[in-house]
Order: C-alpha cells, then structure tokens, then sequence
C-alpha cells in the first residue's frame, strides 16, 4: 500500500493509555482522528484534551467492540485503522473474559473494513511481545518471528487454571494471528494491508483520564508501585516509552515497506531497580538498592532493530521516561 501522510484514521478504544498518545501524535502530524469509546462519558475527556483541534477530532460510540458489526459505521470514509482496543489485565479467572474481546474486536474491526471501509488502506495492530515471546529455559532473544504458543497451548488444557500471565498471553497471541489469518483469507477483496506492532510494558506520562494512582492502567500501576511502595523494585522485563509506541502507530501509516510486517517496538531489557536508579537526583522517591539491577540475567530478550530499520524509530532513554513520569505524578498532586 502506498504510504498514508494524511487523511481520517479511526483509533479504536481512543481513552486508553497508550490509544490517547497515538490520538495526540497522529493530530500532530496533520492527520484528522476518530476514536471509539465504549460511553459518551469516556469521551467527554478526550474532547477536552483536543478540543484545540477542532472538528479534526471527533468521537463516536461503539458499546461492546465483541458485538458483529459493532464498526461498520465507525470505520466509513477514514482512511487508515489502529486497532488498541483490547483488554489489558492479570485478573481474569475465565480465559474467555481476555480472549474474546481481544479475538472478537479484532476479527471484528477487519470485517467492517472488509465490508465497509472503502477508502481503507492499512490497518495498524496494537500487539504485544506476549504473542512473541514463550518462558525459556535458558535466556534466548526473540525476534518477530516468534509466537507464543506455549500460552495458548496453557490456557488450552488448563482454562481456569492457566496462569494469569498464560491468559492475557494467549489473548494477545490469538488476536494477532487472527488478524494476519484474516487478512490472508480475503486479500484478494479488499484493498487494505495490515501491520502488528508488539511492544512490552509501557511506561510514561499519562494523558488519559484517571481518577487515582490506583485507578491506572497496568504497566502505569507497577511503574508507580515500584516507586512508592517498599519492596516493589523486584523483577525484570522489557520497556518502552508510550510516546514511542504512539509514534510507531504513525511512522507505520507512512512507511509504505512496513506493510505486511510485525514489528517489535522495545527500548531494551531493564530491572525494576533500574526505574530507581534511572530517577533524577533531586527524586524524593524510594531509592531500592541502587545498582542492584546492574547483575539482572534476563532470560527474554527482543531484538528490535527492526523498528529503527523500517520505522527510523529513535527511543527515549529510561532516565528521560523516568523524570517526565515523574514531573506528571507531581503535577497531578500524587
């Protein structure tokens, strides 16, 4: 598909943490958004935060995204898709609850493109490395051709019993190769291409509404915990700053080569301590034990260097993400 440098893009689930920073960056680069929310009340703040935007912003209501044809209407007349909208959580006791929101509302959006989204030309998945990445028994890299198959292979034969991590894992994993199963069942009928983008956990400064600290989103929840609350520095994963994920949604409209591809979007592989670490001098932050990080044998790792090669994406630093976190906790009294 040829590049897209301009036009409508629908953000599906537009209030969530990372679906509200690809909201703001794609309006910042000329674009004209319109996102879903499930209420009109979730989209009363978004209204606000790009009311300077004026009519190149605009929200539409789809109630329960596992609905057929909750999109069709949503998906008329733009030009391009970014698919957020999937349920992100540990707490799910029946594996349904995450599947089928995650495989129905992606299976879903694709089939009102097919059937309604006449001037559509690419639609951008917001995946995760839970579909890349499977629990090793010795440390291992992992690139975009990996798949998550031990989760799904879990959750297959334990339900309920899977673990929490197994769940969300196969919810994200199903999702996405639905949507590539998807695509190349019908590619001869529609006009359309799709792109995955798998990030880890996000971090950063919030823009979407929240009431709390302990009203946020997952990756936001630990990254505060880790910092308040003793004896959360504990750990290892991957990261990334929300306004790099947000920018690849865009720089994957416009690279016309990213068509067709997964795409791993991580800043690299960290321990929780390093969060600490990573904090301004003047923090008045729990400190942990600083440099406990530094002898971290992470078992999983990704290669990223795809997203610099196809995308040009250049990474904020963990010191960066960190103190502007941080500037946004202050500001907003917590």
């Amino acid at each position: 598909m040829p590049a897209i440098t301009s036009g409508k893009v629908l953000v599906s689930g537009a209030n969530g943490f990372i679906a509200v920073w690809v909201v703001r960056s794609l309006l910042e680069q000329g674009y004209s958004v319109r996102g879903t929310v499930r209420s009109a009340d979730k989209g009363k703040h978004l209204k606000e935060v790009f009311a300077s935007y004026g009519d190149k912003f605009e929200v539409v209501e789809v109630p329960d995204i596992t609905v057929e044809g909750a999109f069709d209407d949503a998906v008329k007349g733009v030009d391009a898709i970014e698919h957020t909208a999937s349920p992100f959580h540990f707490k799910a006791e029946d594996p349904a609850e995450l599947l089928e929101p995650a495989v129905k509302g992606t299976v879903g959006i694709l089939e009102s493109a097919r059937k309604h989204g006449t001037s559509v030309k690419r639609v951008i998945i917001t995946s995760s490395v839970a579909a890349v990445l499977s629990v090793p028994s010795s440390p291992q890299v992992f690139t975009e051709a990996d798949w998550n198959d031990q989760a799904v292979k879990e959750v297959e034969e334990k339900g309920r019993e899977a673990s929490n991590a197994a769940k969300y894992r196969a919810s994200k994993t199903l999702a996405e190769r639905a949507a590539w199963d998807f695509h190349s069942k019908h590619k001869a009928e529609v006009a359309w291409d799709v792109v995955a983008l798998n990030p880890p956990m996000v971090f950063g400064p919030i823009i979407h509404e929240v009431s709390s600290p302990h009203a946020q989103n997952t990756s936001s929840q630990t990254m505060y915990d880790v910092f308040t609350k003793e004896g959360s520095a504990v750990g290892s994963g991957s990261w990334v700053d929300v306004r790099d994920i947000a920018l690849a949604h865009v720089l994957g409209l416009q690279k016309e080569e990213a068509g067709g591809e997964r795409i791993i979007i991580s800043a690299g592989a960290f321990s929780f301590q390093d969060l600490l670490d990573a904090a301004p001098p003047s923090s008045k932050h729990l400190k942990g034990t600083p440099g406990a990080g530094k002898d971290t044998v992470h078992q999983i790792r990704f290669n990223a260097d795809k997203s610099v090669r196809l995308l040009g994406l250049k990474y904020h630093t963990m010191a960066e993400t960190v103190a502007d976190t941080l500037e946004d906790w202050e500001k907003k009294g917590w």
